[in-house]
Order: structure tokens, then C-alpha cells, then sequence
């Protein structure tokens, strides 16, 4: 048998609502989101809320609980003191429909203003192979189950009703930083899009954001910050105004033509040639060199590529390499090919 527990819901409309308390059993090892059926199996059978997995997966059960934007089916009652009150609240950036339902289109119009990944043309399957390390960077943000707490968390949005036009919020900062670190993205105006388009600047990087993602996704310090720290450079530091002066505009795009101008050497290219490495721009170091053919002449994986533990190439770093990487060992630039267009490209 479970014990009494004192609960406050916010119960209303678009037009306006109430808090309305109720007493409700509360069993052992209990969510919110329990208590929450509870009380509309018993007592407000109109009372709405969204919900889907209550496995912590889908994101549909975003609540404020005590002034702080969780998820109801990750929040146990266990937290709470036996004698606190539970304040249910919606969320507040957003509109809200009824009770707990909030009206979250704004999060759907800024995801569709964003450009989608743009692979490279004529890219055949086989013909090209992610480092690791490429991977591993822009893995983190993927783990974004769309919650929306960190949209509803940011102060810019949260206190300003007017900004909304001009900002897209920490969860479309973290898919833009995904895209502009990821080498297979031709898109090269990521950038300047986050600054002019979707309000990066707009950001005082408080944090907010990150403490309350439930899946952990260290959203200022992975992802916003070093996209600023990109928009910087790209727009104001001084070597780079410097070599606009200097360089052409296709040389800039290609920072390899920059180079091998100036040394008089030439860039090994991705030509298929086994002899020439696979070089990319400010990497400071070659890539491995292919050790077989990508696919079989039937364009299929070969039965020694299926078993190996890494494709068609050795270890750049190493087998007795320590991970995480040290960060001069990280690769931060994007792959690019001389031979290809402007952006470096096939």
C-alpha cells in the first residue's frame, strides 16, 4: 500500500488556468509520470499530458517539476522529500494547449529552416571512409531525443518572447555543429548560417542548457562554444583578413592551394592510386595508406573487410594508441581532395 502524497497540477488552457491540488497515492519506486496516470485514472480523467516510451526515449513527457524542466517518466518520486510538494507545471517558453500539453511547432519550424546534410555528388558507396575520430566527435549530439528541456530552459527565448523569429535554441546549435563537423557535409557556410540566421550570437553560453539534457549532451562545451570559437575566426581573426587580402577566393575555400602554392609541392590526392596518401587540410599529418580495395569487383565488402576490425586501412594512430585522443592528436578539419571543386570535393 502507498502513502498520501500532496501534488499541485497547473490545470487551464490558452485562455488561462489554476493550480489545483490533489492527494495521491505514491508507491514505491514511482515516477512522476505514474502519479500523473494515477491521477487520471482516479480523479481528473480530462487531464492532459503527453507521453509515449516512458523509457526516457522519446522526449514527449516534458514537465516543469518544482520549477525545473525534466522529464516526467525519468523523475522519481524518490527525489522529493516525504512531506514536499510536487508542482506539475508545462512547460513555460511554450504555448500552451491544455493543462500539460504545450504547443512545441516552433522547435519543427527552426528544424526546417535548417540546411540538411548535404553528402558529396557522385559519391559511390565504398569510395570514401570516416576516421574513428570523426565519428566519435559528432556521435554525442545524435543522442538528442528532441525534449526540448534546453530550448525551454534558454533565458533568450524563456524571457523574450521577441527573439524567437531570430533564434533557433541549444538543440539546433548542437544539429548545426554536428553538420559542420561531419567530412562527408559539403555545405561550407555553416558558420556564417549559425551567426546570421540562427542567432549564435545571441547565446551568453550560461549552461543552462546542458544541466538540464537528460541525455547528458555537454551542449555549450561540445558543441556551441566551438562553433562560436569558428564563427571568430572565421570572421575576425586577423590572419585569416589577412590571407583574404592576400589569396584568392578559391584558394581560401581549399586551404591546401594556399599552401602548395607557396611550398611548390603538390597534395596527394584520393585518385585510387595506393602510392599516394590521403592528405587533408590542416590535419599536420598523412592518412593511411589503403591496404586493399574498398569493395570487390562485385561492389561488395570483401569477406576479409567484414572480419577485420578496421576497413581497407591501418591505424593512424596506432594500436597501442590510449583513447580519448590527446587534443593535438585530434583531426578538426574537414577532408578535401585538390582534385576535386572548389570546396575540395570529388
Amino acid at each position: 500500500m502507498g502513502t498520501k502524497r500532496h501534488f499541485r497540477v497547473w490545470r487551464g488552457d490558452d485562455t488561462g488556468g489554476s493550480l489545483q491540488d490533489f492527494q495521491v497515492e505514491v508507491n514505491e519506486g514511482e515516477v512522476v509520470l505514474d502519479v500523473i496516470h494515477r491521477l487520471q485514472a482516479t480523479q481528473t480523467p480530462d487531464l492532459a499530458v503527453r507521453w509515449n516510451c516512458k523509457a526516457g526515449k522519446c522526449g514527449s513527457c516534458s514537465m516543469e517539476i518544482n520549477g525545473k524542466p525534466r522529464l516526467g517518466c525519468m523523475t522519481r518520486m524518490s527525489t522529493f522529500a516525504d512531506n514536499e510538494t510536487v508542482t506539475v507545471t508545462p512547460l513555460r517558453t511554450f504555448p500552451v494547449i491544455r493543462d500539460l500539453v504545450t504547443n512545441v511547432n516552433f522547435n519543427y519550424q527552426k528544424a526546417r529552416e535548417l540546411p540538411a546534410f548535404a553528402p558529396p555528388k557522385d559519391l559511390e558507396p565504398g569510395e570514401y571512409r570516416m576516421q574513428q575520430v570523426d565519428v566519435e566527435r559528432s556521435q554525442e549530439f545524435r543522442k538528442c531525443i528532441e525534449c526540448f528541456l534546453c530550448q525551454n530552459v534558454c533565458h533568450v527565448i524563456r524571457d523574450h518572447e521577441e527573439n524567437k523569429p531570430a533564434f533557433s535554441g541549444p538543440r539546433f546549435f548542437i544539429r548545426a555543429s554536428e553538420l559542420d563537423m561531419h567530412p562527408l557535409d559539403t555545405r561550407t557556410d555553416r558558420k556564417e548560417l549559425a551567426q546570421a540566421e540562427q542567432g549564435l550570437g545571441y547565446c551568453n553560453i550560461t549552461k543552462c542548457c546542458t544541466e538540464v539534457c537528460p541525455e547528458h549532451i555537454k551542449i555549450t562545451d561540445n558543441a556551441i562554444i566551438p562553433m562560436k570559437e569558428r564563427v571568430v575566426d572565421r570572421r575576425y581573426d586577423p590572419v585569416t583578413w589577412l590571407g583574404r587580402k592576400i589569396f584568392r577566393r578559391d584558394q581560401l575555400d581549399d586551404p591546401t592551394a594556399g599552401r602548395a602554392a607557396a611550398t611548390g609541392t603538390s597534395v596527394a590526392t584520393r585518385s585510387g592510386d595506393p602510392a599516394t596518401a590521403d592528405t587533408s587540410a590542416g590535419w599536420h599529418q598523412e592518412g593511411p595508406l589503403p591496404q586493399a580495395a574498398p569493395v570487390g569487383p562485385d561492389g561488395k565488402l570483401t569477406v576479409a573487410e567484414l572480419y577485420l576490425d578496421r576497413a581497407a586501412a591501418a591505424s593512424p594512430f596506432g594500436d597501442d594508441q590510449e583513447f580519448p585522443l590527446p587534443p593535438e592528436k585530434l583531426r578538426y578539419q574537414h577532408p578535401s581532395a585538390p582534385d576535386g571543386d572548389a570546396h575540395g570535393h570529388r
